[in-house]
């Protein structure tokens, strides 16, 4: 029986994005794995916990300090550990006898002026050694394994492609569940939607661009609403627009609804590793609007619409599309809710879990 430990620390800190995988990961692999052990990491100052069934442990070392590897290899010793599975890229120098770590983007090397001088730092001083360290690595999309091979020269055989899924809970709604979630929020009727943290590499300026290009054409075309928490090097002041709506407050819960409710998801998105909520609308049967770069075209296929994410016209002839072509839109719906059917927890679980083994 194998000791397997999975650092979640990051949760404490974070919401989305990786904090989403590991939490998701977690419940996936205790529904699928009961041949061996678990420990599953928290921060000390966490309450709760994400586990049901695996064991829970507190660390003290904080995610993304200065001395986490040496400290964090101490901490992570006297659980005797036969792998060590590091979901945000970077592993402990020792700590178990096998690394495995996840890498959902290179967003830091590729486009470097997007990220605070921090969090520079803290990857790029760092990935080089972490991949070289890891003796297995997942990455979230081929788009990652390439650019993990092209940057980083790490040799593809050391590379397991683990695509995300989408939690059960986005899916189609009954209308009363979308009315009411919409009344709670005071939203629109009617809406285009763009749902991500605020931050540069998600190209708000080119979204906003394009959606007032649209509005010049059609005046009355429905508001973009925007959900998400303002995130590093993103000026708020840059919402602004007519018919632009933001709402930092929708909470994780009613956002299987609020994606019900919109006429498509708009995500142009100069890069991505994955692009989850381009996932969660077409699982909720809503079409895609999505750039034509990094994994977004792994993710919706032929569903919806490719954009390049600097053409504001582009993007707002795609817009255009949604309101004119009704019967394309229903086709794109069911094309929606099929594609989402072949991303799911369980399969990234398997993932996940074949590497533990082979390490």
């Amino acid at each position: 029986m194998t000791h397997i430990g999975i650092d979640a620390r990051l949760n404490y800190y974070r919401v989305g994005g990786i904090s989403t995988y590991t939490r998701q990961l977690v419940s996936a692999l205790e529904k699928l794995d009961y041949d061996n052990d678990y420990t599953v990491f928290h921060s000390r100052k966490m309450h709760g916990s994400l586990v049901k069934r695996f064991q829970r442990a507190a660390l003290w070392t904080p995610a993304h300090h200065r001395v986490e590897r040496y400290a964090l290899s101490l901490e992570l010793a006297r659980h005797r550990l036969d792998v060590f599975h590091s979901p945000d890229f970077i592993p402990p120098r020792r700590g178990a006898k096998r690394h495995v770590i996840t890498v959902h983007d290179l967003a830091f090397l590729l486009y470097p002026k997007f990220m605070t001088a921090e969090s520079r730092r803290y990857y790029n001083d760092q990935i080089s050694g972490a991949v070289e360290h890891a003796d297995h690595i997942l990455a979230v999309s081929e788009a990652t394994k390439r650019d993990l091979m092209a940057m980083l020269n790490v040799p593809a055989d050391k590379i397991t492609v683990q695509l995300e899924g989408v939690d059960e809970a986005f899916k189609p709604l009954p209308a009363d569940v979308v009315e009411r979630v919409r009344q709670k929020y005071d939203l629109p009727p009617d809406y285009f939607l763009f749902v991500s943290t605020l931050e540069p590499r998600k190209n708000i300026p080119g979204l906003l661009s394009g959606y007032a290009e649209l509005r010049r054409q059609v005046p009355d075309a429905p508001p973009l609403l925007l959900v998400g928490k303002r995130g590093w090097l993103f000026d708020v002041t840059q919402i602004q627009g007519e018919g632009v709506i933001w709402r930092e407050n929708i909470s994780y819960e009613d956002l299987p609804a609020v994606y019900n409710g919109a006429r498509a998801l708009v995500l142009p998105s100069h890069y991505e590793g994955f692009g989850l909520p381009a996932l969660e609308a077409m699982a909720c049967g809503t079409v895609p609007i999505v750039s034509n770069c990094s994994a977004l075209p792994e993710v919706v296929g032929e569903v919806g619409v490719q954009v390049e994410p600097d053409d504001p016209t582009a993007l707002a002839n795609a817009l255009f599309k949604t309101l004119q072509d009704d019967s394309w839109r229903a086709e794109m719906r069911q094309a929606a809710l099929e594609r989402a059917k072949r991303f799911t927890w369980e399969h990234a679980a398997h993932a996940a879990l074949s590497v533990y083994r082979a390490a």
